[in-house]
């Protein structure tokens, strides 16, 4: 065991792009643990775009990381002592145990796993909140019937590669949109896209027009800006829109004037934003579904690595710029 704990601490609020000196690393003893509790180890740190959220002070649908405290976030990790009757050493769990090496938890909201048949880090992926976001976000907000067309923005990151093989598994013909070329290809070649989308070509309504011409009727927003303004020209009359992220606009300093609202109005569209903690009784059946279709080949993923804590506030810059394919993670272990 290591002497102390590493962890990453909010420094300060970002103004526009986060910037490495908004966190502070320090050191601390690993934490005692009490009656009813359990010291984990993690393995693996789970970014997410919703990070940047926490380092605002804004409202929003969830508390605030304050300054100085550890940065929020999954991982997964290994029991390491307990003196909790639930969970005993060597057991593998996954929780929100924040940017850092040790963590003590009372099992509050701290789920078994078993790494026998996939890898860890899946977990906090395709087998995790993001894969139970794909699920809920395009099954029961977008409800898409088979025959049905599905565009997902974000395609190659972790919900946006789910969402649209989600798609072909119940029948529809889906259509990513993704920055650039090799991971248009990935999407398309791997994950059974039937077209995907590069917004970094310069020609977004043009290659939208070809790769949906019998329009859109269900979309998956993780992006907004120009890209939601771009869909909401090409979506069919009582289309639907899951609106589960807005990455383009985590950094803005200014707000976007989306311009194509008419179109929510004259082709009847239901756009409904969704959090999917507010949906956690659909979380047993997604990840049960996840596992199968996982363990079938039905669906794939794809990880990037960042080694060691020391490289959490890069590798989080660098999701939120798009430069990581598929899941990011951050390996601890």
């Amino acid at each position: 065991m290591s002497e102390k704990n590493l962890q990453w601490v909010l420094a300060r609020r970002p103004v526009g792009a986060v910037q490495e000196s908004d966190f502070r690393r320090v050191e601390s003893d690993i934490p005692k643990i009490g009656d009813g509790q359990f010291l984990v180890r993690s393995h693996y740190l789970s970014l997410d775009p919703y990070m940047r959220g926490r380092m605002s002070d804004a409202k929003s649908y969830a508390k605030s990381v304050e300054l100085g405290e550890v940065m929020v976030g999954g991982a997964v990790g290994e029991v390491i002592e307990s003196r909790h009757p639930g969970f005993k050493p060597g057991d593998k769990v996954v929780g929100a145990f924040g940017w850092q090496l040790y963590a003590a938890s009372d099992g509050s909201g701290v789920q078994k796993i078993d790494d026998r048949r996939v890898p860890i880090s899946a977990y906090l992926g395709v087998l995790g909140m993001p894969g139970a976001t794909a699920y809920i976000g395009l099954l029961d907000i977008g409800q898409p019937k088979a025959g049905e067309t599905v565009l997902v923005s974000a395609a190659s990151g972790a919900v946006g590669s789910a969402v649209g093989q989600i798609a072909k598994i119940k029948g529809c013909r889906a259509i990513g949109i993704a920055g650039g070329a090799e991971k248009c290809r990935y999407v398309v070649e791997e994950l059974g896209f039937d077209a995907c989308v590069d917004y970094k070509a310069g020609r977004l309504v043009e290659d939208l027009k070809r790769a949906a011409p019998n329009g859109v009727d269900v979309y998956f927003e993780n992006v907004g800006g120009a890209i939601f303004d771009a869909v909401l020209g090409f979506m069919n009359p009582f289309g639907r829109i899951a609106v589960c992220g807005l990455i383009s606009q985590y950094n803005a300093t200014e707000p976007y004037g989306t311009k194509n609202l008419r179109y929510i109005l004259t082709s009847r569209l239901r756009v409904q934003g969704f959090i999917v903690s507010d949906h956690l009784p659909r979380w047993p059946a997604a990840l049960r579904d996840l596992a199968q279709w996982v363990s079938e080949g039905r669906v794939k993923y794809r990880e990037t690595v960042a080694q060691g804590i020391e490289s959490a506030p890069a590798a989080f810059i660098g999701l939120l710029a798009g430069k990581n394919f598929g899941k990011q993670v951050v390996k601890l272990i």
